[in-house]
């Protein structure tokens, strides 16, 4: 069951990723977003819409890694903040292809659902959540560690255990299995 979990969430990671637009705008509207140069259609699960972002094959590579692909069509829901390839090109140097090793599969798994949340949680839901915590709300990842959300100049904010903080850069890019927030940092767990 925590495998299916951890896979369900990275599915989403997985969708989520395939947002690459520095927009902070909503996506509520009636027509298709586009992320990542595809459509996100939110018919679609996470998996047949992410296969289509050219901005984010080294998500795609890291779920294939990972051994996570299987379970990636799965019901959520769950909630994504998903960093693109430039966030992972961020990361020091040799970062990406350590964690792609097969002896480095756990670290890796831990990694790409910590930026997982199970539940969908929009914009507006996050919001709600970061007033009733007095300007702060902790999220609960699928990894079992926490992320912390704040907003501030109308831009949410996400904190990982390391300190280092990630902007919502496309919010609510939704799916049928969940809803995706496209961030500019890869977040770390502790």
């Amino acid at each position: 069951m925590k495998k299916l979990v951890i896979a369900l969430g990275v599915s989403v990671l997985l969708g989520a990723c395939a947002g690459s637009g520095m927009s902070n705008a909503s996506n509520n509207s009636a027509a298709t977003p586009m992320v990542g140069g595809a459509p996100m259609y939110p018919t679609k699960d996470i998996v047949d819409n992410a296969v289509n972002s050219k901005d984010h094959t080294t998500l795609v590579a890291a779920v294939k890694a990972a051994d996570l692909v299987a379970t990636l069509k799965s019901p959520g829901p769950f909630t994504v903040f998903a960093p693109t390839n430039a966030s992972f090109a961020a990361l020091p140097a040799g970062t990406v292809d350590t964690l792609l090793k097969p002896e480095n599969k756990a670290t890796l798994t831990k990694v790409l659902t910590y930026h997982v949340v199970p539940g969908r949680m929009d914009s507006a839901a996050l919001t709600s959540a970061i007033n009733a915590g007095g300007g702060k709300a902790m999220l609960k990842t699928a990894s079992g560690g926490t992320l912390t959300a704040t907003m501030s100049g109308g831009t949410v904010w996400v904190t990982d255990a390391k300190g280092g903080t990630a902007a919502v850069t496309i919010a609510n890019v939704y799916q049928s299995n969940g809803v995706i927030h496209v961030v500019n940092k890869v977040l770390l767990p502790g």
